[in-house]
């Protein structure tokens, strides 16, 4: 083979050695770092404070969503006569309607 061919394989198989060689580095970094840095068990007074921080925001997530609900009722208005109700009225309000879940599809 040429100097020019031969030159280029070399230069090839280093460059390749080399990005390797780098990932097979991070990665070797990226398991000590998890197991330098992972987050031991937490003990059983924390679990139960995490139990009752979990359990007041499911019951706030529920008083919030009972409240919502209640609200939405308050803005319901029934449909007039059709006579007193244009094309476009009847458009909009059919929109609202469909959008708070009181007409199913």
């Amino acid at each position: 083979m040429s100097d020019a061919i031969t030159l280029s394989l070399y230069i090839t198989l280093v460059g390749m050695s080399l990005v390797f060689g780098t990932i097979l580095l991070l990665w070797g970094l990226m398991v000590l770092m998890t197991r330098l840095l992972a987050e031991r068990e937490p003990g059983p007074e924390i679990q139960d404070e995490a139990r009752q921080r979990r359990a007041r925001a499911a019951a706030a997530a529920v008083a919030v969503a009972l409240a919502e609900q209640a609200q939405s009722r308050i803005g319901y208005f029934p449909m007039p006569n059709t006579a007193l109700v244009s094309a476009w009225q009847l458009g909009m309000r059919t929109r609202q309607m469909i959008q708070k879940g009181s007409l199913k599809q």
